[in-house]
């Protein structure tokens, strides 16, 4: 499509029922990276169940933020990009914490666009209903589940990201798990322990992202030295050798 074709003259998806429910707390009109292969925008969904001390995007958290975006205005982005977008993220905050998602889904999707999705699996029952919507998920593993308690502040949270992550994993449906390293979380043992016990699951597809401090608020966590220092070249070659793809982030230099 002609990037100087009139907003009046390309078609819309905007007329499209959605519920007045999906929040949207930022935009990201075009990325590169969070939704592999394809070129995308990204819509960060307010609100979040959990409340990680290491969240990069803690504005995101409530359920009310002070910056929402019109879901209109989205889709009429969305409807002056196609042919130039293939897909589109919806990222978070938590995004299945928003009733009104799997329509968002299904409208974006009728547009001619992918759907991705950033999850930590906090809805179980919610991702199962949207796993037939979407082309590819990120799903993020904080820690064994067992820990889950101490980082999401959550009872019950690490069963209902362990439930989610075996129905991703049933699925069939694209995915990369990924974990962040954070030393306040983590000591060398228990990343490769983490990564053992995943690939026992049936992860394929893992990568470590070692934790930056742009973004959170916590002072517990905001302190990111020695997060690097976890991550060895020995330890990432036996890691390495637990899945078919990995990767690692953010490692410095």
């Amino acid at each position: 499509m002609n990037a100087a074709i009139s907003a009046s003259s390309t078609p819309r998806i905007a007329d499209r029922p959605v519920p007045p429910t999906l929040r949207v707390g930022g935009l990201v009109p075009l990325t590169t990276t969070d939704f592999p292969g394809r070129l995308a925008a990204v819509v960060f969904c307010q609100g979040c169940p959990w409340s990680c001390g290491y969240c990069h995007n803690p504005h995101l958290i409530p359920a009310r933020g002070t910056g929402d975006h019109d879901w209109a205005q989205v889709l009429d982005l969305l409807g002056r990009r196609r042919g130039l977008l293939d897909g589109v993220v919806f990222s978070g905050g938590e995004p299945l914490a928003q009733r009104g998602l799997p329509e968002a889904m299904r409208v974006v999707r009728a547009a001619g666009f992918d759907v991705g999705l950033h999850t930590g699996g906090a809805y179980p029952e919610r991702l199962d209903d949207v796993l037939p919507l979407v082309d590819w998920v990120g799903f993020d593993v904080k820690a064994s589940f067992s820990d889950y308690e101490r980082l999401t502040r959550v009872p019950g949270s690490g069963e209902a990201a362990r439930r989610s992550l075996h129905a991703l994993l049933a699925s069939g449906v694209d995915h990369e798990i990924r974990t962040t390293v954070h030393p306040a979380i983590f000591d060398r043992r228990g990343v490769l322990r983490l990564a053992r016990g995943l690939a026992d699951r049936g992860v394929r597809c893992y990568a470590l992202q070692v934790f930056r401090g742009n973004g959170c608020l916590d002072p517990a966590y905001r302190d990111s030295r020695g997060a690097s220092a976890l991550i060895d070249l020995s330890l990432l070659e036996e890691i390495r050798t637990l899945f078919e793809r990995f990767e690692i982030r953010g490692m410095p230099g």
